[in-house]
């Protein structure tokens, strides 16, 4: 029995010493840009202000997500959320990377409120001041670039 004793303690004494170790960093994976429409940004006497290649988010874990995680993005792309219901949206950038423009967008697809200059991974919350059915996330400076303002309209296909 004695023998079985200090045998337990060797092995126990011998783990501790070489603990396996994981020599693999840690990281998220890159999330890649996934093209699924085209999205114009008009002013009120029709002309074109801007144009982007959109991803949707229309599910629960889509938007929940949102640009979170990502990197990179081009000038020209963007993600639009595409909600069930018209209410007031509270946005945030936890765990998003990438300072961004938040434009809330009402059900007649006009721009209700602009939130410029996201900064990245920060938990503030970010309302859109008026409800909102859909919102637009793009690169932070682009609303200003573009002169993006309340009451243009916002067309996707």
């Amino acid at each position: 029995m004695k023998n079985i004793i200090y045998l337990f303690i060797i092995l126990n004494v011998l783990a501790c010493k070489n603990p396996v170790k994981n020599t693999r960093p840690q990281t998220t994976p890159q999330i890649s840009f996934k093209k699924q429409g085209e999205l114009q940004i008009i002013d009120n006497h029709g002309h074109v202000k801007a144009n982007f290649d959109i991803e949707i988010a229309k599910d629960d874990y889509t938007r929940e997500t949102g640009l979170m995680y990502r990197r990179t993005m081009k000038d020209n792309q963007a993600m639009l959320f595409i909600f069930d219901d018209v209410k007031p949206r509270y946005f945030y950038m936890k765990n998003t990377f990438i300072p961004l423009d938040i434009i809330y967008i009402g059900p007649d697809k006009k721009i209700v409120h602009i939130v410029r200059n996201a900064k990245v991974l920060d938990e503030t919350s970010l309302p859109s001041i008026k409800p909102a059915k859909y919102t637009l996330e793009i690169k932070a400076g682009l609303a200003d670039r573009y002169h993006l303002k309340e009451g243009d309209l916002v067309r996707w296909k």
